[in-house]
């Protein structure tokens, strides 16, 4: 199996097709990732890759691409989606639709989340045909729509109709392969499991009155602020799940502090360890805890209809996220605990999805632990829990086996870094992307050819 030469031509391809991805407004909702799976499809085309487009409705595209193996198995996913959240123009330093390319990094929405995954895994699938040489499995390529608002017209509805055409044994996704930097030394992440998504409503009640007359009314927002207030104080009970627990072990042992494992897993002592880590590093502090518990955070309210009438009626969005283990009703009772005194209200549920977790004893992790330390050599790589939901719950509920490995050495301060990820200003450089498509390209000889590359 030959090398691929010249670097720079692969990373001046990678960064053209991505500030052209930027370029392509995918902002979700509405989506609108037609144009974005075409010009995949055009590149790969243009490659000597087959492509197909495949539209869920209107204009939300996906694409996929496959090199077929000598034996069909083990097959690997190379999974992306073309979405991305919406942005304020004014609120960035560059127009987050421009993918302007500068200080050595790839400025615009979707830079790391997650066009920059679309353009790495859409190189490596030309790497990879152009060796000329057929791996034992299938290489399939599938960058989809809709990931950012549930993945219903991408992933599910491709699993839906299309199983055949998706379906692999491994799959590589977003969701984790970013570094944490503690003490000198790169602590790589492989995303193993991640939190269920269960999106709600909380409607309270009231009746309606003059606003003149505050008294005679019952006011559904005020009532409402009173659910917010009690929501937002409220600290579910902490449950430390297998991968959270070998994380936070290993990250202690970096840390230099044998004992703060045991202070982290304990219900008793943890929120004040976080308090103190959170001092130093809010961030850091701030994603341990999530992982640590059930989390609700109101994100949308709506209430009134008219500047003098007092309201009877008030909704809130709960963006919920549950641990692997708990359900529906896990969520339900614990709404019930923590609104109990208060009457008129109810809870509509508008997404229910569950915890999913990948084994780490596999052919693909022992892989990317072997390829990462020949990048690195003095890391360290810890399965992880997402406290964020990707579309590799699709697949692990269908039996694959999925990782978020998106390979980025962290080369900005990580407080900043986690900021950027649906934030302002987000961006990525140019030679995480080239760390990106030779890791990435490395874990895939290595899985479907078992041999070194570059």
């Amino acid at each position: 199996m030959n090398r691929p030469n010249n670097i720079d031509k692969i990373k001046k391809l990678t960064t053209e097709i991505l500030c052209e991805l930027i370029k392509i407004n995918t902002a979700n909702p509405p989506g609108n990732e037609l144009e974005a799976a075409k010009y995949i499809a055009d590149v790969l085309e243009d490659w000597g890759l087959q492509a197909e487009v495949l539209i869920s409705k209107g204009r939300r595209g996906n694409v996929i691409s496959r090199i077929e193996g000598k034996r069909k198995k083990p097959s690997l996913l190379l999974l992306s989606h073309l979405d991305v959240v919406p942005a304020k123009t004014e609120e960035w330093s560059v127009d987050p639709f421009s993918g302007v390319v500068k200080d050595g990094f790839v400025w615009g929405r979707g830079a790391i989340d997650c066009k920059s995954l679309v353009a790495v895994e859409a190189v490596v699938m030309k790497l990879i045909a152009e060796s000329g040489v057929k791996p034992s499995g299938d290489l399939i390529f599938a960058a989809t729509a809709d990931e950012e608002k549930g993945g219903k017209a991408g992933v599910g509805w491709l699993i839906e109709k299309h199983l055949e055409k998706i379906k692999a044994d491994y799959v590589i996704n977003e969701g984790g392969g970013f570094s944490l930097p503690i003490r000198g030394k790169h602590i790589f992440t492989v995303q193993t499991a991640e939190k269920g998504v269960n999106w709600f409503k909380i409607k309270a009640y009231g009746t309606p009155g003059h606003g003149s007359v505050p008294g005679v009314a019952d006011n559904a927002i005020t009532r409402m602020s009173e659910i917010l207030k009690k929501i937002g104080g409220h600290k579910p009970k902490i449950i430390v799940t297998p991968t959270v627990k070998i994380f936070i072990r290993k990250l202690a042992e970096v840390m230099g502090y044998g004992s703060l494992s045991f202070l982290l897993t304990n219900t008793i002592t943890a929120d004040i360890i976080l308090d103190f880590i959170a001092r130093k590093d809010k961030a850091l502090a701030e994603s341990l805890r999530a992982m640590l518990r059930m989390t609700m955070a109101p994100t949308i309210v709506k209430g009134g209809v008219k500047e003098n009438v007092i309201p009877s009626s008030c909704e809130t969005v709960i963006d919920c996220r549950t641990l692997p283990g708990q359900t529906v009703d896990d969520v339900i009772e614990e709404v019930k605990k923590i609104l109990k005194g208060i009457k008129m209200w109810e809870i509509e549920f508008i997404s229910r999805g569950k915890a999913t977790e990948s084994p780490i004893n596999t052919p693909l992790f022992k892989v990317i632990e072997e390829t990462l330390k020949q990048y690195v050599p003095n890391c360290l790589i810890v399965p992880y829990m997402s406290t964020g939901g990707t579309d590799s719950r699709y697949f692990r509920e269908i039996g694959s086996v999925c990782y978020g490995f998106q390979p980025i050495k962290t080369d900005l301060d990580w407080k900043e870094f986690i900021k950027m990820i649906h934030g302002v200003d987000e961006r990525i450089s140019i030679e995480n992307l080239m760390f990106g498509v030779k890791v990435l390209y490395d874990v895939v000889k290595r899985m479907l050819f078992n041999v070194d590359v570059f």
